[in-house]
């Protein structure tokens, strides 16, 4: 038979566990979220033995824009596409090419949809320029919204259109009046 103190015994091991369950479950999904987007997508094949050309390779593939996904480094994209900028990339580091000429082989190649951060030149000066525009013209259309709210336009009726204006709010007043009492 149980009594009280062995029910409450077991209640407090059974809680016990579920608090520890439960703060072991949210440390992990903490420590899963923290580190998901630290996920390299580099695998150990493409790695260069040198750690000083490995760190160059991983800061200019930080600076190309994979192709196939949408606005995500080729350092951090699984795609086969960025893979293979990857591996030009570490192969021209190994042949002594300088960062510089490696991003311009690459822009002449892809285009400069391939920089994540395009240079400021005739083809993209529509988008450096254009948010500025656009807030521009946001600023416009407020400004005209404030003025002609702050000076409504008086309506330009005549004397017997005043006069039966006038007659109509009277009769609503009273109608009001009559309502009231």
């Amino acid at each position: 038979m149980i009594n009280g103190s062995s029910l409450a015994r077991l209640l407090f091991r059974h809680l016990h566990f579920t608090h520890t369950t439960l703060f072991t479950i949210v440390i992990s999904i903490l420590i899963a979220c923290i580190t998901a987007p630290t996920a390299i997508a580099i695998t150990s094949e493409e790695m260069l033995s040198d750690p000083v050309l490995e760190q160059r390779a991983r800061d200019l593939s930080k600076q190309l824009r994979c192709l196939v996904c949408q606005n995500q480094s080729i350092d951090d994209s699984d795609a086969d596409l960025a893979r293979d900028l990857r591996i030009e990339v570490r192969s021209q580091i190994t042949k002594g090419e300088t960062d510089g000429i490696i991003l311009e082989k690459l822009r002449q190649k892809y285009g400069d949809y391939v920089l994540l951060n395009p240079p400021l030149d005739q083809g993209t000066l529509f988008l450096w320029v254009a948010p500025f525009g656009f807030i521009g013209v946001g600023i416009i259309i407020v400004m005209l919204a404030r003025k002609q709210r702050a000076n409504p336009r008086k309506a330009n009726l005549n004397a017997a259109d005043q006069t039966l204006i006038k007659k109509m709010v009277a009769n609503r007043n009273h109608d009001n009046e009559n309502k009231q009492t």
